[in-house]
């Protein structure tokens, strides 16, 4: 399914040594973030195989881009050990990246159930899954930066501070951070990894952003809706502070530490922060502004004083010990993200090629000093 790109050599030298022929599996690869990642392994020349249901959305970044042509797509549930099992065998992967969730809060206050069995036992079962497969060299399950004990302070939350949740969405992927601390003490201890040869990581990152994504109740496809349509965009929580960030900052640090995981496990297996800079971490009015003002034709928002289920006020990553241990930067300040985004959506209202915009922006990204 997926072949050598002709312009590898244009990409960052030691992912694409390190990438091309790799056998990964990625859960959630149907999603936004997914999607994303599933093209930037192709244009590194990876073997992918994609274990998800199908995209949750319409329109949706994976059948725009046509990646069921790119990568060994498998639309089944995490929630079938059975299957899971089987198929990842079958796949013989070197590298797990466990992103398949019930990834929205709101959402999480309507169905509960379904939130905690997919984000907690979709997470026991591709352990588990991986525990029964002897390929697997590096697991890194993507978990969110709303893990910790939200006490609304203005500095980071660093990856020894407590874990939280206040909300199912949070709680469930709580949750999963410690089903993924049991499952590496218990059978992929970094002190034994001579024996069983697998590193385990957990990954936080923030408010993701980026083209392609029309997640329902998410501040930038709700945007992106209304600008499209000509109506007047309309914002929850204004003076909310979120870590704001394009899709390719956080990804580029998981595949960084995917990467240090199958060279040196015992020295990654942990939990990692993928936070923008301090001066990203912008008010929600900030950045509704910001993509009014690039979007032009009149676009402006206005707020909705109704009622609305909690959500935390302040939120910031400390992500130094990815800075520090990893080598890890964010590339793509928000002022450039929203370039992207704009540019991302001028092309999809035009019918643009939107495949090849995405792989041009990772292109892009990827020569900028540094970027993994």
């Amino acid at each position: 399914m997926t072949t050598q790109p002709s312009n590898l050599q244009n990409l960052q030298p030691s992912f694409a040594e390190f990438y091309s022929g790799k056998r990964v599996f990625i859960t959630g690869h149907t999603g936004f973030k997914g999607s994303w990642l599933c093209l930037w392994l192709h244009l590194l020349g990876a073997e992918v195989t994609g274990y998800a249901l199908n995209p949750p959305t319409e329109p949706n970044l994976f059948e725009l881009c046509k990646i069921d042509n790119l990568v060994n797509s498998i639309i089944r549930d995490v929630r079938d050990l059975a299957d899971l099992n089987g198929t990842m065998a079958a796949a013989k992967p070197e590298i797990v990246i466990h992103m398949a969730a019930q990834p929205l809060v709101r959402d999480s206050y309507k169905i509960p159930v379904e939130t905690y069995a997919i984000n907690v036992m979709g997470a026991v079962n591709l352990f588990d899954a991986v525990r029964n497969c002897n390929t697997v060299k590096a697991v890194i399950n993507v978990t969110t930066d709303k893990v910790y004990e939200n006490r609304e302070w203005i500095w980071g939350y660093r990856e020894s501070e407590p874990l939280g949740g206040y909300d199912p969405y949070a709680s469930s992927k709580a949750c999963s951070e410690l089903v993924t601390s049991a499952y590496k003490n218990s059978y992929f201890n970094p002190a034994d990894h001579e024996k069983h040869g697998v590193g385990i990581a957990s990954v936080r990152a923030g408010n993701v952003i980026g083209g392609g994504d029309w997640a329902t109740d998410r501040l930038i496809p709700d945007c992106i809706r209304s600008m499209l349509e000509g109506a007047q965009i309309v914002i929850r929580n204004p003076h909310a502070v979120r870590p704001w960030q394009h899709v390719l900052d956080p990804l580029s640090g998981y595949l960084m530490l995917a990467q240090k995981l199958v060279q040196d496990g015992p020295l990654f297996s942990d939990a990692w922060n993928f936070g923008p800079d301090d001066s990203d971490a912008k008010p929600v009015a900030w950045l509704v502004k910001k993509l009014c003002t690039k979007w032009g034709r009149g676009a402006t928002y206005a707020v909705d004083k109704g009622a609305h289920p909690h959500e935390s006020h302040y939120l910031k990553l400390d992500s130094s010990k990815a800075k520090s241990q990893l080598g890890w930067q964010p590339r793509w300040n928000l002022e450039k993200a929203v370039d992207s985004i704009i540019e991302w959506t001028l092309a999809y209202q035009n019918s643009g090629n939107l495949k090849e915009i995405c792989l041009e922006q990772i292109k892009e990204y990827s020569m900028n000093e540094g970027a993994a």
